[in-house]
């Protein structure tokens, strides 16, 4: 007898914003995905020029870290920072470099830019959200 399937994965590249709405440092595109079929929201900035992307969810508690939408990163702009916990992770690879979850890493989303614009890859566990 044939395994029973679910939906099938969509694993296409997801169109996110112009390349130009992620300023060095400055404000994240904040948006909606699926974590293993639950709702959940990601994250994409630019940092040191590259576009980094993490499900916006603390490696401490699961909770969303932005302390103002889009605001992620501290006064100096250096740590993204999780505004409940005050864990501090390095933007480039997400890793907690500071605060009650220290060695941790925040849950990666794959980005990539393409003639001006951001897109993201899903993957297995985090899948777009379905079309209402």
């Amino acid at each position: 007898m044939p395994e029973p399937t679910g939906p099938a994965l969509n694993l296409e590249p997801q169109h996110l914003c112009a390349a130009s709405d992620l300023a060095e440092r400055g404000l994240a595109q904040v948006f909606d995905v699926q974590l293993w079929r639950q709702p959940a929201r990601a994250f994409a900035l630019r940092f040191d020029g590259q576009v980094v992307g993490y499900l916006n969810r603390c490696a401490h508690v699961p909770t969303e870290m932005d302390w103002q939408a889009g605001q992620f990163l501290d006064q100096d702009k250096r740590w993204i920072i999780c505004a409940i916990h005050g864990a501090a992770y390095e933007p480039a690879n997400g890793v907690c470099v500071g605060g009650p979850c220290r060695g941790k890493r925040l849950h990666p989303v794959k980005l990539h830019e393409v003639d001006g614009q951001v897109f993201w890859s899903p993957d297995n566990d985090i899948q777009p959200v379905a079309p209402a």
